[in-house]
C-alpha cells in the first residue's frame, strides 16, 4: 500500500520534546497464508542471570534481515552513507556540500534499514518509514547476503508498520511472543543493521511499557529499552531472553543522532495485528467511536465528579457516539475492561478494534456511573493508495470535511467532498497542482462525495492520468495529474 503522507524517520531531539496499555493482541482470525509460529508461554523471571545469550542470538539473528529501498528524487547529493537511513537524515537535515548544495537534480535516494521473517515462505516486517516512498525494495538475508526483490504487501503509516513479502521457502522464521506478558526490567536483545556496518546485537532491559505522547506515531504504545538502537536498526527486532520476538525497534531520542539509551519498540501484538489485516485485505480498518476528548485535570476531575478518564470535549454529529447518547461532559472511565486513563489510551482502545464490534463503555454524567453498548463505526479513510503500483493520486492524503473544516476554509454547506489534508511534495499530485486544503468534487467526473469515495475511486482509476474536479478558496477548477510523467 502507497502511503500518502511521507515519513521520514524517527529521531526525535531531546530538546523538542514536551511533556500503558496493552491493548494490541489481534482480535481478528489471521489470513490462512500467514503461518506464523508463536509462543505466549510466560517468561521464567526466577533464572538467573546468563553469562551468554549466544545461543538465542543464534537461533534468532538469522530471521532478521537488511532492508535497502531507493527512490528517484530531485534533490542535493548525500555521500555520506551514515545519511543513507532515513532517521538519521531527519535528524540532521542535508549536509553542506558547498555553493553547489541547494541546486537540485536527478538522483536516487537510498535508504537502508531492518526487518524480521516472520514466516518460512517469505512474509517480512518492518517499519513503514524505512520503505515509505520507493520505487524498490530489497530483502538480503543472511551473513552471506543473498538478496530479494520485495513486494510491499501494505503498510499502514498511524503505526509506522509494514509488510513485505519475498518469494522464497525454508526462510528461519522468528518466533513472535506475547508482548502483553513483557514486564519493566526483563532483559532484551535489539538485532539490527545499524550504520549498515552488519548485522549487530545490542543488549538492555526494558526500560518502560506504554510510552506514548512523544508525537512520532498517531498510536503510540511503545516498549522503551536502553538496548543501544543506531540509524539502520529501523525495522529490526527485540527479542526477550528466550529469542521471541516481542518488538519491533523504531524510534530514538537523542542529541546526536546515535543511541543513548532511549530507544522505542512497537509491541509486537500490535504489530501481528496490523500485519494480519495488511496481508488479509491489504489495509488497516479501525473502528470509530466519534468524539475529541481531552485530558482530565484535577481541577477538572473534580468538576465532573471522577480522578480518571478520559473527558468528552465534543461528539461527532452522526457518529456511533452521537447515536448512542453520548455527550459532550462526559467522561469516558473504561471501554469493556480495559481502564482508560486519559485521551490516549481512548484512541488505543477504540483502534484497536474493528468497525462494527460491540463495546461497552463505561462513563460518568454528572457525577454519575453509567454504563452503555455502543456499536463502533469506522474511522475515516486517509489515504488515496492501493496495495499495489496501480490508481492515482497517490502521494495524497484526504479525510472528511468536518464542521470544524468547513467553517476554517469557509466551505459551503452544500458543498461535499473529500479533504486533501497532506501532499508528497515528490509526487506527480504535488508537481501538478494538488494541495492541502484542497477539496476534490470528482475524479474523472465522477462524484467524490466523501474520503470514502476518494479512496475507492483512487484505486479503481487506471492512469496515468486522471481529471480532477476540485474546490479551492472560493473557486471551482479542473486540474489534471498525470503520474505517467517524469
Amino acid at each position: 500500500m502507497k502511503t500518502l503522507t511521507r515519513r521520514s524517520l524517527l529521531v526525535l531531539a531531546l530538546a523538542l520534546l514536551t511533556g500503558g496499555l496493552a491493548l494490541w493482541a489481534a482480535d481478528r482470525p489471521a489470513p490462512p497464508n500467514l503461518k506464523l509460529q508463536t509462543d505466549a508461554k510466560p517468561l521464567d523471571r526466577a533464572v538467573q542471570a546468563r553469562v551468554s545469550y549466544s545461543a538465542v542470538v543464534k537461533k534468532s539473528a538469522p530471521g532478521v534481515v537488511y532492508v535497502f529501498s531507493s527512490k528517484k528524487v530531485r534533490r542535493s547529493d548525500l555521500d555520506n552513507p551514515f545519511f543513507n537511513d532515513p532517521m538519521f537524515r531527519r535528524f540532521f537535515g542535508v549536509p553542506d556540500q558547498g555553493p553547489q548544495r541547494n541546486l537540485p537534480r536527478p538522483s536516487v535516494q537510498q535508504s537502508l534499514g531492518s526487518g524480521v521473517i516472520v514466516t518460512a515462505d517469505g512474509y517480512i516486517l518492518t517499519n513503514n518509514h524505512v520503505i515509505d516512498g520507493a520505487d524498490e525494495v530489497k530483502v538480503a538475508v543472511g551473513e552471506a547476503r543473498k538478496e530479494y526483490t520485495a513486494r510491499i504487501v501494505g503498510r499502514d503509516e498511524k503505526t509506522d508498520i509494514a509488510v513485505l513479502k519475498i518469494d522464497a521457502t525454508g526462510l528461519p522464521a522468528v518466533t513472535l511472543g506475547d508482548s502483553d506478558q513483557v514486564e519493566v526490567g526483563d532483559t532484551v536483545l535489539a538485532i539490527g543493521n545499524p550504520f549498515g556496518i552488519g548485522m549487530t546485537v545490542t543488549h538492555g532491559i526494558v526500560s518502560a511499557l506504554g510510552r506514548g505522547g512523544l508525537g512520532i506515531e498517531a498510536y503510540e504504545d511503545f516498549i522503551q529499552t536502553d538496548a543501544a538502537i543506531n540509524p539502520g536498526n529501523s525495522g529490526g527486532a527485540l527479542l526477550d531472553t528466550d529469542g521471541r520476538l516481542i518488538g519491533i525497534n523504531t524510534a530514538i531520542i537523542s542529541r546526536t543522532g546515535g543511541s543513548n539509551g532511549v530507544g522505542f519498540a512497537i509491541p509486537v501484538n500490535l504489530a501481528r495485528s496490523v500485519m494480519e489485516q495488511l496481508v488479509g485485505s491489504g489495509r488497516v480498518d479501525r473502528a470509530f467511536l466519534g468524539v475529541s476528548t481531552q485530558p482530565l485535570s484535577d481541577d477538572l476531575g473534580n468538576q465532573f465528579g471522577v480522578d480518571h478518564g478520559a473527558l468528552v470535549a465534543e461528539v461527532t454529529p452522526g457518529s456511533a457516539a452521537d447515536q448512542a447518547g453520548l455527550k459532550s461532559g462526559d467522561v469516558i472511565t473504561a471501554v469493556n475492561d480495559t481502564r482508560i486513563n486519559d485521551p490516549r489510551a481512548l484512541a488505543l482502545a477504540i483502534g484497536r478494534l474493528s468497525p462494527g464490534t460491540e463495546v461497552t463503555l463505561h462513563y460518568y454524567r454528572d457525577g454519575k456511573a453509567a454504563d452503555l453498548k455502543i456499536k463502533l463505526g469506522q474511522q475515516d479513510a486517509t489515504s488515496l493508495s492501493g496495495g499495489s503500483d496501480e490508481g492515482v493520486l497517490n502521494g495524497v492524503g484526504v479525510t472528511d470535511l468536518t464542521p470544524e473544516a468547513r467553517a476554517r476554509l469557509r466551505v459551503p454547506a452544500d458543498l461535499d467532498g473529500a479533504l486533501i489534508t497532506d501532499v508528497d511534495p515528490d509526487s506527480a499530485s504535488a508537481r501538478d497542482g494538488l494541495r492541502q486544503g484542497d477539496i476534490i468534487l470528482a475524479l474523472d467526473r465522477q462524484p467524490v462525495r466523501n474520503a470514502a469515495d476518494g479512496v475507492k475511486l483512487s484505486s479503481q482509476i487506471k492512469g496515468p492520468k486522471v481529471l480532477v474536479y476540485l474546490w479551492r478558496e472560493g473557486r471551482r477548477l479542473y486540474i489534471v495529474v498525470n503520474e505517467g510523467k517524469k
